[in-house]
């Protein structure tokens, strides 16, 4: 009995792979959308994990966010990753050993650093990884394992530290952080800049930088294929092939024309605040996590105040709901990259809008009810509109940002969103007391007891406005920008970095006459002066001017310019060229 339990069980987990491995594409791409959605998931965890305690690690990692946003651009992110990954595991192991309150709070100070590298990190790895065209499909992919991590907190938070002690929550945490910095160790390797290393439908492998650089070594003849650059990033997207198609122009100012990756800090952040729709893409994602994190601080206790219900019973309330945010990220993704698909070329930002606004009006009428039986359904798909704004607004981001500003212009939009995060419990339990029958001090944000089932009702009910606000600036603002602002990506020039080519000797040829053609005329060369162009970096440049007669008669004068792997002709035609029938030799 027991050997047929386990055969069916491993039949069962072959399935469910192959199924998923279908779904996203293949096994590369399920192993990297496991990783990353995990990297989200352990942030999230100990958010929801720790309630107030939480505001210090979003507010270090705020600060923290902008260096390791240029670090992002610029060294091995897989590595950073390991590295940060591992720093807020021993601060969760210390965490759960700590004597003191100073001690726990110093502890939140490491635990910054996966909340600084993580989205940096997750967003340049995407966008060099997938193709744009599937970008907010995987995105809802990634995202799904933040809602995840979201519930596991709450359980762990909860029954963990019922059941053992507060320590023990802090500990059971630190282990995943472990294994999964060794997995992203082992499984991800370092890909290539510039979509070089993208995975398509069906890969099993994941080429990493080094393997792509040694394919650009690599002779012409040999059996490995030479990538071809793509610096934004962008596989083609249908996004960009339909603002060529519709020659929608860009913003000349804002081209590109050099590297940025070496770009200070201060340029990147000024670049990527000049760009229209980027601006309201950040504002309004950190509108959507401040209204997010508000409602995972206080949900349990709002639910269990205002229908009368035992706080087990809200905490399992709480993980359906949750799904429907989960149910939201799988919907909005795919939607987008469909209607894109069919030339909508305005469908991320309009469809981001359309779920902040419908979230906005389901959650009035559950926040006003009284009947559990009414408020689920309405608070489950206003959840999926919280949660469905994500993926199409952080594919969109990619889409109008050079690949080499990934790392920072994430960070930036971080900064805005952790220090949003970061006080929206403080201003959710600030407001919920001044509205409230009651005020509860220190434990109106532990949830040891809540402020009032009425106080929070207006509270939420007020943070409806930021929800509004942020879906109307995505339908009439971010709509008429975006366009033209991922025509200005698109314009940019090949500025990806390369070393400068090693020197190719000329092999010298022995100068022999051309035989005469039909018509009698013969071919002299004379090399002319050899100028070299451009500096130490520039392709040698050689002018070479050849003649050509008919009895005597000069006819053709052709002018070679011979650079290093390419060859351009230039011919100058004099009356007679017509007769010989002359072309120049390559």
């Amino acid at each position: 009995m027991g050997g047929y339990l386990d055969r069916a069980g491993d039949s069962f987990r072959h399935r469910v792979r192959d199924k998923l491995r279908d779904v996203v594409g293949g096994a590369a791409r399920l192993r990297v959308i496991v990783l990353l959605a995990c990297v989200l998931a352990l942030d999230s965890a100990d958010k929801a994990s720790i309630g107030l305690l939480v505001t210090v690690s979003t507010a270090v990692g705020a600060i923290a966010t902008l260096p390791i946003g240029a670090l992002t651009d610029r060294i091995n992110r897989t590595n950073l990753l390991v590295g940060a990954t591992l720093i807020w595991s021993v601060a969760m192991v210390i965490s759960g050993a700590s004597t003191s309150f100073e001690m726990l709070l110093l502890t939140r100070l490491a635990l910054g650093a996966v909340v600084a590298t993580a989205g940096p990190t997750v967003a340049s790895l995407t966008g060099d990884l997938f193709p744009a065209a599937a970008r907010g499909r995987i995105y809802g992919y990634i995202l799904t394992g933040e809602l995840i991590g979201t519930g596991i907190g709450f359980l762990v938070s909860g029954d963990v530290a019922a059941v053992l002690s507060w320590r023990y929550s802090f500990w059971v945490l630190a282990v995943p952080g472990v294994i999964l910095a060794w997995a992203i160790w082992r499984l991800l390797p370092e890909p290539a800049r510039g979509g070089q290393s993208r995975l398509q439908a069906g890969d099993e492998l994941i080429r990493s930088a080094t393997q792509v650089a040694r394919e650009r070594r690599a002779p012409a003849t040999g059996a490995a294929t030479v990538p071809k650059d793509d610096p934004r990033g962008e596989g083609e997207g249908k996004v960009v092939q339909v603002v060529r198609e519709q020659a929608i122009p860009p913003h000349k100012a804002q081209v590109l024309d050099t590297d940025p990756t070496e770009k200070s800090l201060w340029w990147a952040v000024r670049y990527v605040l000049s760009i229209r729709t980027n601006r309201v893409l950040i504002l309004v994602s950190a509108l959507g996590y401040f209204f997010f994190s508000g409602l995972r601080t206080f949900a349990v206790v709002f639910l269990r105040d205002r229908f009368g219900i035992a706080q087990g019973v809200a905490s399992i309330l709480l993980v359906v709901i949750g799904v429907g945010a989960i149910v939201g990220v799988l919907a909005t993704g795919r939607l987008g990259d469909w209607l894109i698909e069919r030339h909508h070329i305005t469908a991320r930002p309009l469809v981001g809008g359309l779920s902040f606004l419908l979230a906005a009006a389901l959650f009035l009428p559950g926040l006003l009810t009284t009947s559990l039986l009414v408020a689920a359904p309405l608070l489950f798909f206003a959840a999926a509109g919280v949660g469905g704004a994500n993926p199409p607004l952080d594919a969109a981001r990619l889409d109008m940002m050079h690949s080499r500003l990934w790392g920072r212009a994430e960070a930036v939009r971080t900064v805005l969103r952790a220090s949003l995060e970061a006080i929206a419990p403080l201003l959710f339990g600030y407001v919920s007391t001044q509205f409230g029958a009651h005020t509860g001090g220190l434990d109106n944000f532990t949830g040891d007891a809540g402020p009032g089932g009425s106080g929070l009702d207006a509270t939420f009910l007020i943070m409806l406005l930021p929800l509004t606000v942020a879906g109307l600036l995505l339908v009439l603002r971010a709509r008429a920008t975006y366009p033209r602002d991922v025509a200005t990506a698109a314009s940019e020039r090949n500025t990806r970095q390369r070393p400068p080519p090693a020197p190719v000797p000329s092999p010298a040829r022995e100068k022999r006459p051309r035989p005469p053609d039909e018509s009698g005329a013969t071919l002299a060369g004379s090399p002319a002066v050899g100028a070299t162009a451009g500096g130490p970096h520039r392709p040698r440049v050689q002018a070479v001017e050849t003649s050509a007669s008919v009895n005597d008669e000069p006819i053709v004068t052709l002018g070679c310019w011979a650079t290093e792997g390419s060859v351009f002709t230039r011919r100058r035609q004099h009356s007679h060229e017509a007769a010989a029938g002359l072309t120049p030799a390559s």
